[in-house]
């Protein structure tokens, strides 16, 4: 299967930090490695609503909804770009991953077998100088993914308040470079050693 990276931009604010890294980290991909970029402002999702034991289930195919299911079983790669908002991911980003929940029991599609093997991504954004108040959005990531039987690629951390203050941390910009490069191993949940 050919890469495909879905880029899910999950930012309050176009051109913001978390995207700018996103952005050098992906310029570093080789050419014929298909992108899709979706900022989930653009795209909102509505409230998502647990109906997994209530209602009968069916593929969205229209909206918002629609285009996010629709790109994220035809990537290889899912990349959630979100801001660290208190400790943790954007509500937008939380709420796409909200809708996994709902997609695990789309019918004909078998969600979590499709999604396995694939590979979970992060890149944040914090204005504290401190990595390891980021461990909360890292582990929500990695998690996911090993619930999923994802590969899990770790998160890209920059430093950056300001629109811009990224592209002045240079420590960020060297690790986008190689980022998305070689093999990211299966996601595993911290109590499997």
């Amino acid at each position: 299967m050919t890469r495909r990276f879905l880029f899910v931009l999950g930012s309050s604010r176009s051109d913001g930090n978390t995207e700018l890294l996103a952005r050098r980290a992906a310029e570093q991909l080789p050419e014929d490695v298909e992108q899709q970029w979706i900022d989930l402002s653009a795209h909102p999702l509505p409230d998502f609503e647990d109906l997994r034991h209530d209602s009968d289930r069916v593929r969205p195919t229209e909206g918002d909804v629609g285009l996010l299911f629709d790109a994220t079983i035809a990537a290889t790669d899912v990349v959630i770009a979100s801001p660290l908002y208190w400790y943790t991911l954007s509500a937008p980003a939380k709420r796409y991953l909200d809708y996994w929940s709902g997609w695990l029991r789309t019918p004909g599609v078998d969600f979590k077998k499709t999604m396995a093997g694939r590979t979970l991504w992060g890149v944040t954004a914090l204005s504290d100088h401190e990595p390891s108040v980021a461990d909360p959005l890292i582990g929500a990531l990695n998690n996911s993914a090993a619930y999923m039987g994802m590969r899990f690629g770790g998160v890209l951390l920059g430093n950056g308040s300001k629109p811009g203050d990224v592209l002045n941390d240079t420590g960020a910009l060297t690790r986008a470079k190689t980022f998305f490069q070689g093999e990211a191993p299966l996601a595993r949940f911290p109590y499997e050693g």
